[in-house]
């Protein structure tokens, strides 16, 4: 994306600080399966807390968090294909499933999650969940596809991932709903097959 400020993760860390600008939540549980939210925390928010839920108590996690509450959106984000924070990396390439839980503007469309991602059989998988749930769901023909090999969701040892990519819409309900969030996560980890 353009508009970001660091192509690196090392471009953004020599500029930023580390538990004032940005922090890393990691939770390891040596599981096949992660779920990441590399723009998590204020860069789009709730992507930490759905990439959290998602993983559960079996999966593992990771969090890249913006903490500061007035900064713009673009401040702190890496587009996915140059994710390369080390922790990330290193989480997801023992992964043989990565979801990465994104956020959108809303654009003509503020309802449906745009599913992207090299596996394609996942995605379908996890899009027919969200459709049986009641959420709108789009898996081609939208702007994020997700379809590049250095995108960090294709980066495990399977080299294909899954990408979600919410709108702001949803994301406010999700965030104000704790019924409408707790039926999206269990509809994303029945399509993963964790339920």
């Amino acid at each position: 994306m353009t508009g970001d400020r660091y192509r690196s993760f090392a471009a953004l860390k020599a500029s930023e600080r580390e538990g004032i600008d940005y922090r890393i939540v990691v939770v390891d549980r040596r599981a096949p399966v992660t779920v990441i939210a590399p723009h998590g925390g204020r860069i789009e928010p709730p992507t930490s807390r759905l990439a959290l839920a998602i993983a559960g108590e079996t999966c593992n996690a990771y969090c890249f968090e913006g903490l500061q509450p007035d900064r713009e959106h673009h401040d702190l984000h890496i587009t996915s294909d140059n994710f390369d924070e080390p922790i990330a990396c290193e989480l997801v390439a023992r992964s043989d499933v990565v979801v990465a839980v994104h956020g959108r503007l809303d654009r003509d469309d503020p309802e449906a999650v745009w599913l992207g991602g090299l596996d394609v059989d996942l995605c379908n998988r996890v899009a027919d969940a969200l459709r049986r749930a009641g959420f709108g769901t789009l898996t081609e023909g939208h702007m994020f596809p997700g379809s590049g090999p250095r995108n960090i969701c294709n980066c495990g040892l399977r080299r294909m991932g899954v990408q979600l990519e919410l709108p702001r819409g949803l994301r406010d309900v999700l965030a104000r709903e704790e019924s409408d969030f707790e039926r999206f996560v269990t509809a994303v980890r029945s399509g993963i097959g964790l339920i």
